[in-house]
């Protein structure tokens, strides 16, 4: 097995005027570059050598370094998808009519959204996330990720500077409300929907998860 990056669904440009092609360009060709390539080097010649990405991240300790790099490159890995070109606005499909009954509505999905990724403190991630049948909104810290907390994450938004800071500087919340606006990947929430309501892991196979393509 060979952890390696994978591409983006995308080119750099695509999601312009929103996320800069230099934004994507140093976010994944820098920085989920290097968790990955970190992930390999440690387990090289351990048991885990031939695992996949999300076997490595549920096997490890929470806290310890091959934690860190390996839920962040799955995490990464899962931004990407929830991104999309012509993205943006109310939900459709399915995961339309559980907004509506989760949350009371688009517009107070988004508030929702907008508070739990805004007030996450310091650098981590806003998820939407399915938890038994319900949707909810959750922020981590970090490198941690819903997979260890029993959770289906549907999509996330990273708020590490890095994400936004040479488009948005310190201006965290115009870059959520971009997101939401004009980036959020309805479709991809909607299979990682179907896929959890079949009781399938939405990142452990390549046929399910697109977006660990790579990392088998």
């Amino acid at each position: 097995m060979s952890l390696t990056l994978p591409p983006l669904p995308y080119a750099l440009d695509a999601l312009e005027p929103h996320v800069s092609r230099r934004t994507l360009a140093t976010h994944h060709g820098r920085h989920h570059a290097a968790y990955v390539e970190k992930t390999r080097a440690l387990v090289q010649r351990t048991a885990m050598e031939g695992a996949s990405l999300e076997e490595i991240v549920r096997s490890s300790t929470p806290g310890s370094t091959l934690f860190n790099v390996a839920a962040q490159a799955w995490n990464h890995a899962l931004l990407w998808h929830s991104m999309c070109p012509g993205g943006g606005g109310p939900a459709r499909g399915a995961i339309a009519g559980m907004i509506e009954e989760n949350f009371g509505g688009h517009t107070a999905f988004c508030q929702q959204f907008v508070t739990v990724a805004g007030d996450q403190f310091g650098s981590g991630w806003a998820w939407l996330v399915l938890d038994d049948s319900r949707l909810r909104i959750v922020a981590t810290p970090n490198a941690e990720t819903p997979l260890t907390a029993g959770l289906v994450p549907l999509l996330t938004i990273d708020v590490w500077e890095h994400a936004y800071y040479l488009d948005y500087q310190h201006r965290r919340l115009d870059y959520i409300a971009v997101f939401l606006a004009h980036l959020i990947n309805w479709d991809f929430a909607n299979r990682n929907l179907g896929y959890a309501s079949g009781r399938a892991h939405i990142a452990g196979e390549a046929k399910i998860q697109p977006a660990v393509e790579g990392h088998r």
